[in-house]
């Protein structure tokens, strides 16, 4: 009996990350969540994974430090044997939003370790092990999906490392698509626009107003379920020839207009 499939979502305990999971709980997947809070204050979020009828596990840890990554996967491969789809979806703001001719290299080092170095090499890991388990198994399937932010394209001032982590991300999607080509492991990148999380509720009064302006064209706030039907869609291999990909999650915000 083959074993079912499994995916991790960095970052998957709240928010967007919780919305992707839960997506691929529904989809079949076996779901390890990643973050950063005690076990005990996830506990009922992974009794609502479980519902869908598929094993959850917590998986605790920073993915910018390396022995933290390597507890992440062990813990998987533990659990479930193999990993077949990565989400990178953990992702800090900076503390405060500073303009760039202010920012700290305390903040800067801080964003980009998580966002960025760290979801460059937890890929590298997990690549690496999706094409060991191909040599054992020809019939294994995996892919790699980022989560990325219209950030990477669109500047914002006010917090520059954000959006250099973002941009960062974007360009770690191309170089593991093109180096995972081989081995038929697709890796995509999605694209939300304003998303009502916790991350943006500090902004909710501007971004209300801007909608009704017309700052997207829908206009309403994006909610993490937009981004996590995407998620699924691209793991269950509906998109399987179009590896390298950008998803735009952002109900037009990124459209120019005149």
């Amino acid at each position: 009996m083959k074993a079912k499939k499994s995916a991790l979502v960095t970052g998957g305990s709240r928010g967007i990350g919780l919305s992707i999971a839960k997506y691929l709980a529904k989809a079949g997947f076996n779901i390890a969540i990643n973050g950063m809070r005690p076990t005990t204050e996830v506990t009922s979020v992974l009794e609502e994974l479980r519902d869908f009828g598929v094993e959850a596990i917590y998986c605790r840890g920073n993915v910018g430090d390396s022995e933290d990554r390597l507890r992440i996967i062990q813990q998987i491969q533990n659990n479930f044997g193999q990993l077949n789809v990565l989400v990178n979806n953990a992702g800090v703001a900076p503390l405060e939003r500073k303009d760039i001719l202010e920012t700290t290299e305390e903040s800067f080092d801080r964003v980009l370790g998580i966002n960025l170095k760290g979801s460059f090499f937890m890929t590298q890991m997990v690549s690496n092990g999706m094409i060991a388990h191909q040599k054992i198994d020809p019939d294994f399937r995996g892919c790699i999906i980022n989560i990325s932010s219209v950030s990477a394209t669109m500047a914002s001032v006010n917090r520059g490392e954000y959006c250099i982590s973002k941009a960062g991300l974007s360009m770690v999607t191309q170089l593991f698509a093109v180096r995972l080509g081989d081995f038929n492991i697709p890796v995509y990148e999605v694209r939300p626009g304003i998303i009502k999380t916790d991350m943006t509720a500090g902004v909710q009064a501007k971004y209300d107003k801007l909608f009704e302006e017309g700052i997207a064209v829908q206009r309403r706030w994006g909610e993490p379920n937009d981004v996590g039907k995407v998620v699924a869609t691209l793991a269950k291999g509906d998109f399987a020839y179009s590896t390298g990909q950008v998803v735009l999650v952002d109900g037009g915000l990124s459209i120019g207009r005149l």
